[in-house]
């Protein structure tokens, strides 16, 4: 069974709020880096920066991040070198933050590079965290059973998260 959590136009709605909310979080700053966790979050960080273009004269750099989800000790990598964010504005997006095992493990791999500041960003928080990380930027908190799953389905035309 499947329940619709949030629709095409409220992940709209919320993408746009979360970029309003990264410009005014970064407004001093020339560039950010957006650092999304393939795949989901990457292409979240994809349709933020998209809002981003639209909102402000900001550079925005998108960056693939590869965390092993099964192992997340494995070495975290990064589709670009380390010191094209050295020193700069960084946000590193999720779609879905639900035991906040692949965000810590990203936001430790980040923090071994100097950042001029780092922020977090999720669509969908659950609550069910194991480890002492949150998102400074959420489009949902929602509580749900630990036997519960949201996914979130990224299409051109039709993105929804949905809750089983």
């Amino acid at each position: 069974m499947e329940n619709i959590i949030l629709t095409h136009k409220e992940i709209a709605h919320k993408t746009k709020r979360i970029a309003y909310q990264i410009f005014e979080t970064f407004v001093n700053e020339e560039e950010v880096i957006l650092a999304g966790i393939a795949n989901n979050g990457y292409l979240f960080a994809q349709k933020i920066a998209a809002e981003l273009a639209l909102i402000s004269d900001l550079k925005v750099t998108l960056c693939e991040v590869k965390i092993n989800k099964q192992n997340p000790q494995s070495p975290v990598t990064t589709s670009i070198p380390s010191a094209e964010y050295q020193n700069k504005a960084l946000v590193l997006i999720d779609d879905v933050l639900s035991t906040g095992t692949t965000l810590i493990y990203g936001v430790k791999h980040f923090l071994e590079v100097p950042l001029s500041k780092f922020k977090t960003a999720v669509l969908v928080d659950r609550n069910h965290k194991k480890y002492p990380v949150k998102a400074d930027f959420k489009g949902i908190s929602l509580s749900t059973s630990l036997q519960e799953h949201i996914q979130v389905v990224f299409e051109e035309d039709n993105s929804y998260a949905y809750l089983s």
